[in-house]
Formats: structure tokens, sequence, C-alpha cells
């Protein structure tokens, strides 16, 4: 197709836009990061000096952009198989080296380091994450998950019934509130005015 004869020249502008962009606002003090100013300058530098792998498609069908997307929602940071070993002082797991032709390479972090990790992926109260805007945000959904479903050739599940306060408290805690010391099951009939004395 006529676009993939200019990638390489897409992939070199995209890459000077956003490297440009990204040091414009350090520059502007605009951008926070808990490296220094000189590392990131190195950053950049680097970033501009690598290719990047850029997919450019002139059109892509709905259910296929439903399915690309879905892959990242509600996806946890570390997939569970990649998980190698763990331990009660480390965690071992396989990553993707991006630098190296994506082959996967096993990484290794305390068990406090790789918490820390996990919590970068947590946001701060009152941020919110891709999952809650575009198709799945809250105001969304109503209106555009029959479509959805539609479009994915899948059934929606209707909503599970709501449990009872009753059974719940039963289930967590083996008591039954609404029996009396008797064993007898209590029915509220009404509420007493309080007697002034």
């Amino acid at each position: 197709m006529e676009y993939r004869k200019h990638e390489s020249e897409l992939m070199r502008a995209w890459r000077y836009a956003v490297v440009a962009y990204l040091a414009e606002a350090l520059e502007g003090r605009v951008l926070m990061s808990d490296f220094s100013v000189k590392e990131l300058k190195q950053l950049f530098e680097s970033q501009y000096r690598r290719d990047w792998h850029i997919d450019i498609g002139r059109r892509m069908s709905k259910a296929h952009f439903l399915r690309y997307v879905g892959r990242y929602i509600r996806r946890p940071p570390v997939a569970e198989h990649r998980l190698t070993r763990v331990t009660d002082h480390e965690v071992e797991y396989l990553a993707k080296d991006t630098k190296n032709d994506n082959r996967l390479v096993r990484v290794r972090h305390s068990n406090e380091e790789f918490v820390a990790i996990l919590k970068e992926q947590v946001l701060g109260r009152g941020r919110h994450a891709m999952r809650y805007f575009g198709l799945l945000a809250p105001r969304s959904k109503a209106r555009r998950w029959a479509a959805v479903f539609l479009l994915l050739r899948q059934k929606q599940r209707p909503h599970p019934r709501r449990l009872s306060w009753r059974w719940l408290r039963q289930k967590t805690f083996g008591i039954d509130p609404l029996l009396d010391s008797f064993g007898q099951t209590m029915h509220r009939i009404g509420r007493l005015n309080a007697v002034a004395t």
C-alpha cells in the first residue's frame, strides 16, 4: 500500500514530534519526574536515536478495534503465567526486553521492589485509568453496551441477583441476625415513639 512506502518517514516524524513535545514540557517545568533534568535529557536523546515500532493501518472494523482495546483493559501489570518463582524474599518473572527484539528475559526483584513496581500502576485518588474512559465509561455503558455485545457477537449476561444483607451477615459471621434468643425469626412490625419522662 502507498502509506507503507513512507513508513520510515512517518516514524521519524512521529518520534521527533513526541520527543520535542516532552523536551518542551521539561523546559517549561510542566513535566514532573523522579529523574533529574540531566537524566531526562539523556533519555530523550537515546529515544531519539533508536528506531520506534509503529503500526499504520488504513481502516479497522469496530469489532476488531473492540477486541484490540479489550486486551488492555483490566489487565494486571504482570501476567500470572510470566511469574516463574516467588519466594519469601524475591519475585522472578519473564519480561520483554524491548531494546533487543522483545526477547523474554528473567527479571528478579525483592518483594519490596516488586510491590513498589506494582504500586506505580495504581493511580492516585481522583485519577482514572483507561478503563474508565471511552466505551467503558460509566455513562457510556448504559447507552452503548448493547451495541458492543452485538459487534462482538456475544450475548450479554443478566446482572446477578442482589444478595440480601441477612444472607451476607450469616455467611460472614455465621450468625443469623434475624433470629432471637429462642430461635424464632423476628419481623419488623413498627416503631415505638419515645416516651417523655
